[in-house]
């Protein structure tokens, strides 16, 4: 009896997405997109205000005291912490249902969102360490992807691309964002508070436990976040946290008989209001920096400033690319036979728009330094503004390829 050699076949980097995975990933599209543009309003308005005769107005306005916080830090710890929500569910549902629950489709996206991560950093170290006016504690802000702005610009140049291609970018969003949250976490810290972080603990504890016990009144959920926000704020720990923690014990999979799960249910109602208002909000007060000649000037020979921009524009692309193309070549992975390295590497430069989170991580690392600041946030939306430009040429001449 003759014995037929056993085939390998090779792994698909980037799979077909089929079924409710291209359903949630449409809706998903469709609401960022949206919330991509009104974040590019906020921000304009932002500019517009701060660089205006009334100027004046909008620091006032954003310094204005509202109880605990200023406007500004309502912006940036409240309204943001819907936003993390959001990405704590994302990532548990990638991770229980989505791409991230196999191990041979997650595996590309996964390398390349840390290698992403970790050359924009490095390249801002170099920048920063060899330099005598350097900030070597800033190697953060240029590590994150903006997903919301990434793809609106995805969606408004690239109707005719595969499917696959938006997957692999909203994967390696979900992925980013969890590293950045990691960051934040970590690094971002300060005077810790036990008793505060236990109490947050506690509610997060229980926010699982009515999970468990498929709870569904939002009477008892909206108290619960609005505390465990609270103190993991007075913990110490950037509130946003708490939004995230709570994503992730939020339950995905629905139940025999049930029609939408409570992620979905949450997701479906939030999301509108994350895209709609908190990001934006966020924006409108986090974008406003000064754009003076002596600020252009400043900017151009501030390393904190190039180290952001280099690490945006070719820390995340080569990275980004790399991760993937390494991860390919060196793994059984092969990619999609819908889509070409082309595709990859103009995706991989449209990472390189690190706004939301840039931006607050930006605040977070420089906040005690106004002007610095101010630099490093003008760094980070000059490195968004070209990454968006390059990349929308770059997508445009694919998309054209694939439409004829």
């Amino acid at each position: 009896m003759s014995q037929h050699p056993r085939i390998r076949q090779k792994k698909r980097a980037f799979p077909r997405i089929l079924g409710r995975e291209r359903a949630f990933l449409a809706d998903t599209l469709r609401a960022e997109t949206t919330g991509g543009l009104l974040l590019l309003a906020a921000t304009v308005v932002a500019l517009v205000w701060a660089n205006s005769p009334w100027q004046d107005a909008y620091h006032h306005v954003r310094d204005v005291q509202l109880g605990p916080l200023t406007v500004e830090a309502w912006a940036s710890d409240g309204a943001l912490a819907l936003f993390f929500y959001l990405a704590g569910v994302e990532l548990k549902r990638e991770l229980v249902v989505g791409t991230l629950s196999k191990l041979n489709e997650a595996v590309v996206p996964v390398v390349a969102a840390i290698a992403g991560m970790v050359l924009p950093a490095i390249i801002y170290l170099v920048t920063n360490l060899v330099s005598d006016d350097g900030k070597p504690h800033g190697w953060a802000v240029p590590t994150a992807t903006d997903i919301a702005f990434a793809l609106a610009v995805l969606a408004i140049v690239g109707s005719s691309l595969p499917s696959a291609l938006r997957a692999f970018l909203l994967t390696l969003a979900v992925v980013d964002d969890f590293g950045a949250i990691l960051v934040i976490a970590v690094f971002f810290s300060h005077g810790f508070h036990l008793l505060s972080l236990l109490a947050a603990v506690v509610l997060i504890a229980l926010w699982y436990f009515l999970q468990r016990r498929r709870v569904r009144t939002p009477f008892l959920y909206i108290p619960i976040a609005l505390a465990t926000w609270w103190f993991m704020h007075e913990s110490g720990i950037h509130a946003t946290i708490a939004g995230v923690a709570l994503g992730l014990v939020t339950r995905v999979v629905a139940d025999p008989g049930e029609e939408h799960a409570p992620a979905e249910r949450i997701e479906h109602r939030l999301r509108p209001w994350s895209a709609g208002v908190a990001v934006p909000v966020f924006a409108l007060f986090a974008a406003g920096v000064t754009l003076s000649g002596t600020a252009v000037r400043q900017m151009l020979t501030d390393p904190v400033a190039i180290g952001v921009v280099a690490g945006l524009l070719v820390g995340k692309s080569v990275g980004v690319f790399g991760g993937s193309w390494l991860t390919a070549r060196f793994t059984r992975a092969e990619l999609n036979s819908d889509l070409a390295w082309r595709d990859v590497a103009a995706v991989s430069v449209l990472a390189g728009i690190g706004f939301t989170v840039a931006l607050l991580i930006a605040q977070l690392a420089f906040g005690s330094d106004a002007a610095q600041v101010e630099r490093a946030k003008a760094a980070v939306l000059v490195a968004s503004v070209l990454a968006a430009l390059i990349a929308a040429l770059l997508l445009a001449r694919r998309n054209r390829a694939y439409a004829d």
